[in-house]
């Protein structure tokens, strides 16, 4: 009896308790896509500097820009498919350092950069390597904490991308007070550095094994099961098992879900700058530092949303952050002074990156045994795809409509989302195995 009584008490509480090691692999995880996030920041930027030293116009900076989404649609395919081959648990810590490896040599390159052709191809291998990144340690971070907080450990490790968002630009623009464009790029190998260290030491197969005997003193749910952890996946079944992740109908739905989030997002974020300039009559750095807003209640979204997916559901949470985040979009368009602008922002990051973390448990729940995989199909499709045909549909918008027309379009966009939620399989919560 006590033991079913231990057994219920931690599958219903909302307080979410983990192994200090899952807390130490949550740390290394987030200050991960704290990177990824900094990244994604600077060449927005510095873009401006860039386009003066190397003569560019709009449509060849434009270019520069987009060869980032290239790369990360490339690198999170890739490493997705070598992740799952190399194996599970402590063995991704190989998949993430070699991404991470990667990262710090195309920030240095970049540095140190003196023509345009060399931008353009560590631009490439840069975004390659942040988009290999994101779903090595998504699925690392998984996979040492147990299922029924799963959402909950997703939702903080994402909490690196808003604070990324508000603080890149911040500091960045300090940077630049002092140096030129370049000396941005050096945070990657700092940051890139910090973590790999770290990791040598959290990473460790007598780490996770102490973190399943916890799991199941608990009477919680292992992330995957022991067969899964001695079982040997080749590049050739790792290759089979992205077709068999793609045939998965929640992973399809997932997909769909983050394209239509990410689409939303960058077509408010690309073009964000310019209509705080324009409609308040402000400088470019205020609006810079407005235009990351969202970043100071982006965490607590993050959290929140990925703790309650954990008890009510995904489908629920994902439903809630739909009308919140379209009505968000929606309240840009009422943006006449500063403190409007600041007030919607604040309010927009209780939503703006809260989808990916429950999507994540979603396709992590959906196809466990190809988490990195369908993790690796998020980003490269949903970041990398949507990223590269937005900001050109959505600047043809505005210029055509104006801004009224450009973001009812991406409003109407975000709740395009119920359609694929509707037909997915709940994958958490009470009505779980309803489903």
């Amino acid at each position: 009896m006590d033991s079913e009584q231990t057994k219920r008490k931690g599958k219903n509480s909302w307080f979410p308790k983990g192994h200090s090691i899952s807390w130490a692999m949550l740390t290394i995880g987030t200050f991960s896509m704290l990177l990824v996030s900094v990244d994604r920041q600077i060449l927005p930027t510095v873009l401006p500097a860039i386009m003066k030293e190397f003569h560019m116009n709009s449509t060849e900076g434009g270019w520069v820009s987009s060869l980032n989404f290239i790369g990360t649609f490339i690198g999170a395919g890739i490493i997705g498919i070598v992740a799952d081959s190399i194996g599970r648990g402590y063995k991704r810590t190989w998949s993430w350092g070699i991404s991470c490896i990667l990262a710090i040599i195309s920030g240095f390159a970049t540095f140190f950069t003196h023509s345009l052709f060399n931008l353009q191809f560590w631009r490439v291998t840069m975004g390659l390597a942040t988009g290999a990144m994101e779903p090595a340690d998504v699925a690392l971070v998984s996979d040492f904490w147990q299922k029924e907080n799963r959402g909950f450990a997703l939702g903080v490790n994402h909490t690196g991308n808003p604070i990324g968002q508000f603080v890149g630009p911040a500091l960045l623009s300090l940077v630049l007070l002092h140096g030129t464009w370049r000396d941005a790029f050096l945070w990657i190998p700092a940051l890139g550095i910090i973590m790999i260290m770290g990791q040598m030491f959290v990473g460790k197969k007598k780490n996770e094994e102490k973190v399943r005997s916890w799991i199941a003193a608990k009477h919680l749910t292992q992330p995957y099961s022991s067969e899964q952890s001695s079982e040997k996946i080749s590049v050739k079944s790792s290759l089979n098992g992205v077709w068999n992740t793609l045939k998965n109908r929640n992973v399809q739905l997932a997909i769909s879900m983050d394209f239509l989030f990410l689409w939303t997002e960058m077509g408010v974020s690309t073009f964000l700058t310019l209509r705080l300039m324009n409609h308040l009559g402000i400088s470019l750095s205020l609006a810079a530092l407005i235009s990351g807003a969202s970043g100071i209640t982006g965490w607590i979204g993050l959290v929140l949303w990925g703790t309650i997916s954990d008890r009510l559901g995904r489908k629920f949470s994902l439903a809630i952050i739909t009308v919140g985040s379209s009505m968000c979009v929606l309240g840009c368009i009422f943006i006449n002074s500063i403190l409007m602008g600041w007030t919607v922002l604040i309010i927009w990051g209780l939503f703006r990156n809260s989808p990916y973390a429950v999507i994540n448990s979603l396709t992590v729940d959906s196809a466990p045994k190809q988490a990195a995989s369908g993790l690796g199909l998020l980003v490269g499709i949903g970041y990398g795809l949507s990223g590269s045909l937005v900001s050109p549909v959505v600047g043809w918008i505005i210029d055509s409509y104006g801004w009224t027309v450009g973001y009812l379009f991406l409003a109407v966009s975000c709740l395009l989302v119920f359609i694929p939620l509707l037909m997915t399989k709940e994958t958490a919560g009470k009505y779980a195995k309803l489903n």
